[in-house]
Order: structure tokens, then C-alpha cells, then sequence
């Protein structure tokens, strides 16, 4: 039996995606399906009980080996500093809001550099394309759903949650500097010296005529 885990656990490591029953039986060559369930089941029930970083998760009848939720910011930052570039991410997200985009819209949106970031994304398999007129069509691939850990049917909600949160703090950090600025200039208006009145009490004289002829030779 442990065999037969080992089998399993080789598997789900090695491909970091679900797998369902039918692929696990022939990856691993186990053919009875009730046994195989018994098996990822008792692999499970060993991974939540030990302590580790590690989990087997579970979504209608396909199996991943993850990382712990506890544990998701490690893999977050070495996402962010590693694979994916901040510029290539923000390029991903907006993919991932419209999907399927027209690859025409996103260069609109991110300039002519997303071209490499679209390059990127296919070649390591987070998209794919197809012709769509003269521009292309691009789609999440299975891998993003499977990397990110993300269920297709709640994508969008979830990034317009995360878009309606990052507008919320927007919006606080404009009104703060606007609170400052107002500060600031109220404090200008305080420490700043009084301007010099005009003297409206003496008339602007004309110089005198200097002019030689206008002088008495008398």
C-alpha cells in the first residue's frame, strides 16, 4: 500500500496541478478505482496531520498537492520576484479580467512592450491564442487556473473585488494628500509677510525740467 502512495504522491508533485481519477490510474497503473480512492484518500489524511507545508486539496474528485494557505505568501513573493515581472503580471490580470481578450485591446491598454509579456505567457503555457480577424484571441490556460489555485467560474469576481478594493485605497491615499496640501498651503498663508501697503499719500511728482533752454539767464 505504501507503494501505491508513493506512486501517487510522485505524480501529484511532479505535475502541481489537479489530476482526477481516471489520469491518476494511468499515470500511476493502478486500474481499480475504488482502491485508488483509498489511497489518495489515506495520502490525504497523512499530509493533514502531519506537520508540513504541504496539503492534498480536494475539488469535485481531482486532487492537487499544494502548499498551505498559511504558507501562500512565500510563493507569492517568489512569483512576483522570480517568474512573472510585476509589468508581465499587471498584463496577465487585465488577460485575466476580459478573458478572452483581443490581443489588439490589451497593447491599447499596455503598449507595445505586452508583446513580450504576451510571448512570455504563451510560451510557459498561463495563455494561448488564436487568430481572430487581424489581431488574436487570447484565453487563460489551464495552467493559470491550476497555478493560481483559482476556480474559473469566480475569476471575476474575485479581481473585481481586489479592483474595487485597490480603487477604495486609491481614492483614501488622494484624499490624505489632499488634506495635507491643504495643510500645507493654510500654514504658507500664516508664515508668509504682510505685503508693503502703497503710500497713496504722496502724488507721483514730475522730475524737473532739466532742459537748458527752460533756464532763466536773466
Amino acid at each position: 500500500m505504501q507503494e501505491y502512495k508513493n506512486r501517487v504522491e510522485a505524480i501529484l508533485f511532479t505535475t502541481g496541478r489537479f489530476m482526477d481519477m481516471e489520469e491518476l490510474s494511468r499515470l500511476t497503473g493502478i486500474a481499480s478505482s475504488g482502491m485508488l480512492k483509498d489511497i489518495v484518500q489515506e495520502l490525504k489524511q497523512d499530509y493533514e496531520t502531519k506537520e508540513g507545508s504541504l496539503t492534498i486539496l480536494e475539488e469535485n474528485g481531482r486532487y492537487k498537492l499544494n502548499i498551505r494557505k498559511q504558507y501562500n505568501y512565500l510563493t507569492t513573493k517568489l512569483l512576483s520576484d522570480c517568474e512573472l515581472d510585476k509589468p508581465t503580471q499587471e498584463t496577465l490580470a487585465i488577460i485575466a479580467y476580459k478573458n478572452p481578450a483581443l490581443q489588439s485591446d490589451i497593447i491599447k491598454v499596455r503598449g507595445t512592450t505586452a508583446y513580450d509579456h504576451i510571448k512570455f505567457l504563451k510560451e510557459n503555457d498561463f495563455i494561448a491564442s488564436e487568430r481572430h480577424g487581424r489581431t488574436r484571441l487570447l484565453k487563460l490556460a489551464p495552467k493559470f487556473f491550476d497555478y493560481f489555485d483559482i476556480v474559473e467560474e469566480s475569476l471575476k469576481a474575485q479581481l473585481e473585488e481586489i479592483g474595487a478594493q485597490f480603487q477604495t485605497e486609491q481614492q483614501e491615499t488622494l484624499q490624505q494628500e489632499d488634506g495635507r496640501q491643504s495643510s500645507l498651503e493654510e500654514d504658507e498663508e500664516e508664515t508668509s509677510p504682510n505685503s508693503v501697503p502703497e503710500d497713496d499719500s504722496q502724488e507721483d511728482q514730475e522730475p524737473e525740467d532739466s532742459n537748458p533752454e527752460n533756464e532763466n539767464t536773466d
